[in-house]
């Protein structure tokens, strides 16, 4: 592998720019698609240049949620370690798991929900074995336009469930609440590759529950989203807070009903209370314990789980709510034990 990785320093060109791919930008982490020599299990990297620097690429894919996240940590660990190639693209967690890392191309997978059963299956049958790390909590967020104000307090869950429910999905705003406008819902959301539209339709719409309706503006571009609620009166969207939080005069969150019958906005204090429920929810990143076998590998997956519970990064650079200590112990225990079962 060797393609050049230089990171961005601004985050907000990062969540710009990042759920698009970073793949031709000058001074960015450049994508994987096509023509990879692989991550795990591909590499000739041994993680170190011979004379205890470390050195060689490491190749992430997956959520777009995560991604800046991950990119924050890259950044800073590149600038300690320069031998070090951090590629990373936004593919959406399931998307990076079928297509990247279970097929061995990638050494970590971002994801905003816990790997699947299905997925856990395909990277066993290719002898990879992804060793789960909670990094962050997030507060999936709904949007509306800023002319929007019929919406009022908030959305319950069971409105929010009538507007993306595929048997239900209803037309216009009058046909959700006879009160509301009778004007044309138009819907933006990401695709269902995105582990985001996974912890909707679990949350919202439960694992019994309808289908997402498919009638609707999808992408992983979380930036498309943002414009494309900003550009109509009448539209609505979600996505990870972080997205949200660079655009506050862009769009509005919208407050949901949460169990105890109180309209809660969105936020990093209301996200670590548990207030805001059900949206609230954690991030993950996946490095195979393969890859871990190399130094440059384990490294920045040590110096990750080490900031984890950073608030200059987590939270205030990238707009998540850090783990907390305990939390952060039993990651670096799992990833130790990992990396000691790597070599």
């Amino acid at each position: 592998m060797t393609r050049n990785s230089d990171v961005l320093s601004r985050r907000k060109f990062l969540i710009a720019s990042g759920a698009a791919g970073l793949a031709g930008l000058a001074g960015c982490t450049e994508s994987n698609e096509g023509g990879s020599d692989g991550g795990s299990g591909d590499s000739d990297d041994s993680g170190s240049d011979g004379s205890g620097e470390l050195s060689g690429a490491i190749d992430i894919a997956g959520s777009s949620t995560v991604f800046p996240l991950a990119t924050a940590m890259a950044e800073r660990f590149q600038k300690e370690n320069t031998g070090v190639n951090i590629n990373i693209q936004s593919t959406g967690s399931g998307g990076g798991f079928a297509n990247y890392f279970c097929t061995g191309q990638t050494d970590f997978n971002n994801a905003s929900r816990p790997i699947k059963s299905e997925e856990e299956s395909q990277c066993s049958s290719e002898d990879i074995n992804p060793v789960e790390l909670k990094v962050a909590t997030d507060a999936l967020t709904v949007i509306v336009n800023n002319d929007n104000d019929f919406i009022g307090e908030g959305l319950t869950i069971e409105q929010l469930e009538t507007i993306f429910s595929a048997e239900t999905a209803p037309t216009t705003w009058a046909d959700v609440n006879s009160e509301w406008p009778d004007e044309e819902i138009e819907i933006f959301g990401p695709t269902d590759a995105s582990g985001t539209y996974d912890y909707f339709i679990e949350a919202i719409l439960g694992e019994e529950g309808p289908d997402h309706r498919q009638d609707y503006s999808a992408t992983e571009q979380d930036r498309t989203i943002i414009q494309g609620v900003e550009g109509s009166e009448f539209a609505i969207g979600y996505m990870g807070y972080a997205y949200y939080s660079e655009n506050t005069d862009a769009v509005q969150a919208v407050a949901i009903e949460n169990d105890a019958g109180e309209f809660v906005a969105p936020s990093l204090d209301t996200a670590l209370s548990g207030e805001y429920n059900p949206l609230s929810r954690p991030l993950f990143t996946y490095p195979a314990q393969e890859s871990l076998a190399e130094d440059h590998v384990a490294a920045f997956a040590r110096y990750w789980m080490e900031n984890s519970t950073s608030k200059e990064i987590v939270a205030d650079e990238v707009g998540y709510v850090p783990l907390s200590e305990d939390e952060q112990s039993e990651m670096l225990d799992k990833l130790d034990s990992a990396i000691e079962a790597a070599n």
